[in-house]
C-alpha cells in the first residue's frame, strides 16, 4: 500500500482484523520488555538508547507520516511507536535472535521468499536510515526529517516502491522492515512502549488481555461494548 494511494494508511489500520493485527504484533515482542505498563505521561520524555539523535529524528518523522494523527485518533508518534522501535532494538529481536542469519542470501530474490539480507534489525535500521537520509540529501539538499510533509510522503512512497536507490541495501527491504515494525508498535501491548492508551486496540475494537470475552466472539458486526485491558491490567 503506497503512501499516496486513495486508501490511506489510517483506513488500512482501522480495517485490519484484530486477530491478524495481534498475530503480526507478536512477531516482534517475543523478547523480555524493558520497563512496565507505563502510562503515556511517563513515556513523554523517553530518551532513545539505541537510535542516535539523527536516527531518532528520522524515526519520529517517518512514524508520523506512516500513521498520522487524524480524526480517527492519535497517530504513531503520540502512541509511542518510536519508543517501541528503540526498545526492540535492544532486545533479542533487534539482535536477530529470531531470524536465520547464516545464508546464503539472495538480496534480489522475490519478496515471497522472505527476508534475504545478512543484517539484523539493528544493522538494517542503522544502515537504512543513513542511506535514506543521504538519498534525501542528494535529491533535495535536506535530510528526510527536514522535508515538508508532502515531500516526506513522496520519499516514503519511493522507498516502498523501490524507485529510490539506497547505498548498501534495497529500499524496499528497509521500508518493509520499518512499516512492519511501526504497525507492530501501534498494536502491541503497551508493556512494550507503543500503543499508549491502547489507542490501536480501541481503533479496531480489540478487547486486549481481558480474561473472558467469549460471549462476543460470535456476534459478528456488533461493537464490543467494553474497553480493552492491557497485560498489566490497565484499562483504556
Amino acid at each position: 500500500m503506497t503512501v499516496n494511494a486513495g486508501l490511506n494508511r489510517r483506513q488500512f489500520l482501522s480495517g485490519t482484523s484484530a486477530a491478524a493485527t495481534v498475530a503480526a504484533a507478536t512477531q516482534v515482542v517475543l523478547g523480555t520488555a524493558r520497563g512496565g505498563d507505563a502510562p503515556a505521561a511517563a513515556e513523554a520524555d523517553y530518551s532513545p538508547t539505541f537510535f542516535t539523535k539523527a536516527e531518532w529524528a528520522f524515526i519520529n518523522a517517518a512514524v508520523g507520516r506512516l500513521i498520522p494523527s487524524d480524526s480517527n485518533g492519535p497517530g504513531g508518534v503520540d502512541a509511542g511507536v518510536p519508543a517501541f522501535l528503540d526498545r526492540q532494538m535492544e532486545l533479542p529481536y533487534g539482535h536477530g535472535a529470531f531470524a536465520y542469519m547464516q545464508g546464503p542470501f539472495q538480496p534480489n530474490a522475490p519478496v515471497s521468499l522472505g527476508y534475504q539480507l545478512p543484517l539484523t534489525p539493528r544493522e538494517l535500521y542503522r544502515l537504512g536510515i543513513a542511506a535514506a537520509d543521504e538519498a534525501s540529501r542528494q535529491s533535495s539538499g535536506r535530510r528526510f526529517f527536514e522535508l515538508e510533509v508532502a515531500l516526506q510522503d513522496r520519499f516514503l512512497t519511493a522507498l516502498e516502491t523501490g524507485t529510490v536507490q539506497l547505498s548498501g541495501l534495497p529500499a524496499k527491504a528497509f521500508f518493509t522492515q520499518l512499516w512492519g515494525n511501526v504497525r507492530e508498535g501501534y498494536f502491541a501491548d503497551p508493556l512494550y512502549g507503543g500503543n499508549r492508551g491502547m489507542v490501536g486496540w480501541k481503533l479496531i475494537g480489540f478487547p486486549g488481555a481481558r480474561a473472558d470475552f467469549t460471549d462476543w466472539m460470535d456476534q459478528q458486526g456488533k461493537k464490543y461494548p467494553y474497553g480493552p485491558v492491557s497485560i498489566g491490567g490497565r484499562r483504556a
